[in-house]
């Protein structure tokens, strides 16, 4: 297994710079968002795409995966337009370039057809709720993520959805569901610091999704347990107030135990994970370069 580095936390460096930074820090791929990928002086370039692969070769790394999280079910058409371009053209670049894995969002859609922003329902009753979660699959997120999976398949690319709360694939079920329900070339990134706070067990997720797990992202999560016993985990309260919330993101090893990361470690060499994890930093606590 790998070690790389998001290269998101280096936004505003350049793409040159984030790759010395990458390289400095000892890590052996770099994940490569839209912040550091030159689209249109890229995609069907074959000497430019020549120019990036030297640079990543002279400081021995690799690109694991390119990155368009986004929102391409959003009920304002205009985004969804907009992710959803952004998402193909990044898929026709990994082909040209060698990329397997295109990480995304599963997206959200609005609770109705007139809905005009995101609904993330988290309970069934009263029954508006469950209709609405039938209506968002049937209507929007199964049509979608079918076409997505035969673009992928005619492309020889993967998608590597990041199971995160407010979208429609959050948890172990509704990507096994998506998965299902649209194709094989639809897995996951899988980023443990979203699955801690809501209760569940990496490690037993990892071998429910055996075979599914394309990417992984290096995240950790505390747990504040004495204001999840008063407000519990469902929390939209500021992460300029850290110590208010009920839980927020750190650097691995400072959320849970180290023996919770062995236990994932050896749960994804079981499932057949030998890829790459990917430090995605976004420690409140932590300066960047502190965090990697």
């Amino acid at each position: 297994m790998k070690l790389g580095l998001f290269l998101a936390l280096y936004g505003n460096s350049t793409f040159e710079e984030a790759l010395d930074k990458a390289h400095a820090a000892g890590v052996q791929a770099v994940e490569v968002g839209p912040a550091h990928t030159d689209l249109d002086g890229w995609l069907d370039k074959p000497d430019a795409q020549a120019r990036v692969k030297a640079m990543l070769a002279e400081r021995g790394l690799t690109i694991s995966a390119f990155s368009a999280h986004g929102n391409p079910l959003h009920p304002n058409p205009a985004i969804a337009a907009k992710d959803d371009e952004l998402f193909h053209r990044m898929i026709l670049l990994a082909e040209q370039m060698g990329v397997p894995v295109v990480n995304n969002f599963s997206g959200c859609p609005g609770g109705s057809p007139t809905d005009t922003t995101p609904n993330w329902v988290t309970c069934s009753w009263p029954t508006d709720y469950s209709d609405a979660v039938k209506w968002q699959w049937e209507a929007k997120v199964i049509p979608y993520w079918r076409d997505a999976n035969t673009f992928l398949a005619d492309h020889g690319v993967k998608v590597a959805i990041e199971m995160h709360p407010g979208f429609v694939v959050y948890n172990t079920s509704t990507m096994l569901r998506l998965r299902a329900e649209c194709g094989n070339a639809i897995g996951t990134n899988f980023d443990p610091s979203h699955l801690f706070w809501q209760g569940i067990d990496p490690a037993l997720a990892i071998k429910a999704m055996t075979g599914a797990i394309f990417h992984m992202h290096a995240k950790d999560t505390t747990l504040q347990r004495a204001n999840i016993a008063v407000n519990g985990v469902l929390d939209t309260g500021s992460y300029r107030n850290l110590g208010d919330r009920s839980w927020f993101f750190r650097t691995v090893g400072y959320g849970q135990p180290e023996i919770v990361w062995k236990d994932m470690m050896t749960a994804l060499r079981i499932a057949g994970y030998d890829y790459v994890m990917s430090i995605e930093h976004e420690d409140g606590l932590a300066s960047i370069d502190e965090g990697v």
